[in-house]
């Protein structure tokens, strides 16, 4: 289960990716040799059951990997430590606590902390020891018991106890954001410790069972005597930062402009399987800058190294230097075979906004005017995808018309839905005509509105029976969304609506983004291989008016009874079925406008980074298993190549 435990903006999601996956008990002979089983009796008056000892655990199948494995596949073992990868983010930070929805945190804030477990990026939904070197639970997943590693120890050599585990869980327990807090609330009934390094997870009898021992361990360990000795809590700006556990520790850091993370030569887990041929780079430097020019010219000048190139103008038109042409700096382009981010520009429907975006005719629209395929061509020189479904890219994608299982499914539900549901195939995005402005689009759009009571007045803007026009703020904090957001906003007002695009700091975006304050921003809607509790998070009526990871505020009896669906599901296509309902029903809502992707990754980079000749499917890796060849490195050094 991927839980979103803070507001993080990190650079990305590539360092050594916690991928918890969601959990559900597999049948034995799926397990192999990863399990043992054991049967213990338990306290008097109590039935004997089945209890599980494991090196990890798969939610639906196979683990990849045995307990005795050396390595992970994708990972070259014999890559040399050494070197930095540095990389410039367009922006500034001004704390360094990534678990508090207030300030605005630096990139890889996280980087210093580890769980109880750890994915993998070549299988969905497996998780491994990592403080924990094994776990034990019984069939019904009633408890999990984490046997941790003795040696495992924080930076400064103090162990990592059981008491570390303990108060983690509580402090985010009582201190979390308030999505997660009651996620979290409803599953674990309390957390005993055995002794030292064994603590136990007691759950709720009513909990969702299939990911709860991920939820728990993959939280983020904390030392607890730092908390005790400085007095910090979770819900604040700091930049201060409790000790880690990890393989990179805090190094320099020049607030708002630069951050390093450097490696830890005593890292207590570097000869682990699962860490091998990983965190190969003695330094992590991450530089800020103020638009995304300066951060492209810190590339081409040698001060960077490594960029995540994500302009397609610039993919296309501006790897015309030097340093490409000698072969200095490398364009390559990877394999992506996560499922797409999701992007899309989403309406917030919370408190008086409801009154402009929570009918869907308006909705609908303000979506008809966005023009893909005029952006496309024009400003994305033909190098994207339209985004139709939250689970773009994936088999999880809802397609034509309802039918089998799936139809079954929404039939038990029919009372809450659209009836267009059962007539009408999956909602795809709107499709235009070349000219920016589709004028089909546009008269369908007016009527929409005609019809939804936003009448057009002899200023040419809409207004509804109580006089107030139709505002649509476009909140953006980057200056390469102008190019794109500023036509959409042109074919708005030629409907009618006062719209406008309002670019402010990263400050001010994040304060207004963790507050609701704002009409329509782009963020990220796209759904998870094997998606579970984190939806409740994401789309849930519980937590809708104060989640940070619903932009939308959506709330809707049909979508919590999908959810409930999706996490209840017992097989991997009980699973598949209801999550292509549930994505049929999220874009019959209309409530946000797709915008693009693409199915690789576009790296720039000097030529002293290496990888592996195969690149694993869910994770590039440029932060977790890439090197550096140091014989090159010195070569262009010594060129004065890079600085």
């Amino acid at each position: 289960m991927s839980q979103s435990f803070g507001s993080a903006q990190a650079v990305n999601q590539a360092h050594v990716n916690l991928r918890n996956s969601r959990v559900r008990f597999p049948n034995l002979a799926m397990l192999g040799l990863a399990v043992s089983v054991l049967f213990c009796s338990t306290l008097a008056g109590r039935a004997e059951q089945e209890v599980i000892q494991s090196h990890g655990i798969s939610t639906f199948g196979n683990l990849n990997y045995d307990a005795d494995f050396e390595n992970l596949s994708y990972v070259n073992p014999e890559a040399p430590k050494g070197g930095e990868m540095s990389l410039a983010i367009v922006g500034s930070f001004d704390s360094m606590n990534p678990f508090s929805r207030k300030g605005d945190p630096g990139a890889l804030a996280t980087i210093m902390y580890e769980s109880l477990l750890s994915g993998v990026s070549d299988q969905i939904g497996s998780s491994y020891g990592l403080l924990a070197e094994t776990i034990e639970y019984p069939v019904d997943k009633s408890w999990v018991i984490f046997h941790m590693r003795p040696e495992a120890t924080f930076s400064d050599g103090s162990p990592v106890t059981a008491k570390d585990v303990e108060f983690t869980y509580e402090l985010f327990l009582k201190e979390g954001l308030t999505s997660y807090r009651a996620v979290l609330s409803q599953q674990v009934e309390s957390a005993e410790i055995i002794d030292d390094h064994t603590i136990k997870f007691n759950f709720k009898p009513d909990a969702v069972k299939r990911e709860i021992i991920q939820a728990v361990g993959g939280l983020p360990i904390f030392q607890s005597s730092w908390f005790a000795e400085t007095g910090a809590i979770l819900d604040e700006t700091r930049l201060a930062t409790a000790l880690g556990s990890g393989p990179y520790m805090r190094g320099e850091t020049e607030v708002g402009r630069r951050l390093t993370f450097v490696r830890n030569p005593e890292y207590w887990g570097r000869d682990l399987p699962i860490n091998i041929g990983r965190s190969n780079f003695d330094t992590i430097r991450i530089e800020y800058f103020g638009d995304d020019t300066a951060a492209f010219e810190a590339l081409k000048s040698g001060v960077v190294h490594f960029r995540v190139e994500n302009s397609s103008k610039t993919w296309a038109t501006g790897y015309n230097f030097p340093a490409i042409e000698d072969g200095t700096v490398i364009q390559e382009t990877v394999f992506d075979g996560t499922i797409a981010s999701g992007q899309a520009f989403v309406f917030n429907q919370r408190g008086e906004r409801a009154e402009r975006f929570g009918d869907i005719r308006v909705r609908e629209a303000l979506g008809l005017m966005f023009n893909f395929e005029w952006s496309n061509e024009t400003l994305f020189y033909g190098l994207y995808e339209r985004v139709d479904s939250l689970w773009e890219n994936s088999d999880l994608e809802a397609t034509g018309l309802p039918e089998g299982e799936e139809l079954v499914l929404l039939e038990s539900i029919r009372d809450k839905l659209r009836p267009e549901i059962f007539t009408e195939p999956a909602v795809m995005a709107p499709v235009s005509g070349q000219r920016r402005l589709d004028r089909k689009n546009l008269r369908k759009a007016s009527g929409l509105l005609d019809d939804a009571g936003w009448i057009v007045g002899d200023d040419g803007l809409r207004r509804n029976a109580a006089g107030d026009t139709l505002d649509v703020e476009f909140l953006e904090r980057s200056p390469a969304f102008d190019r794109v957001i500023s036509p959409y906003v042109e074919n708005l007002l030629a409907l009618g609506v006062n719209a406008k695009l309002n670019r402010v700091d990263p400050a001010q975006f994040s304060e207004r983004r963790q507050s609701f304050d704002y009409d329509v921003i782009t963020a990220h809607e796209g759904g998870g291989n094997e998606p579970g509790d984190e939806l409740l998070q994401q789309f849930g009526s519980e937590t809708a008016l104060e989640s940070i990871f619903n932009p939308a505020g959506i709330s809707s009896p049909a979508i919590d009874a999908l959810i409930d669906v999706i996490r209840n599901a017992e097989t991997l296509e009980e699973l598949h079925v209801a999550t292509r309902a549930l994505d049929r029903v999220l874009r019959a809502e209309k409530y946000l406008v797709p915008q693009w992707y693409k199915d690789v990754h576009t790296f720039a980079y000097f030529d002293f980074y290496r990888h592996p000749e195969e690149i694993a499917p869910f994770d590039s890796g440029y932060l977790d298993y890439w090197w550096v060849d140091a014989e090159r490195y010195d070569a262009l050094k010594a060129s004065g190549a890079i600085k």
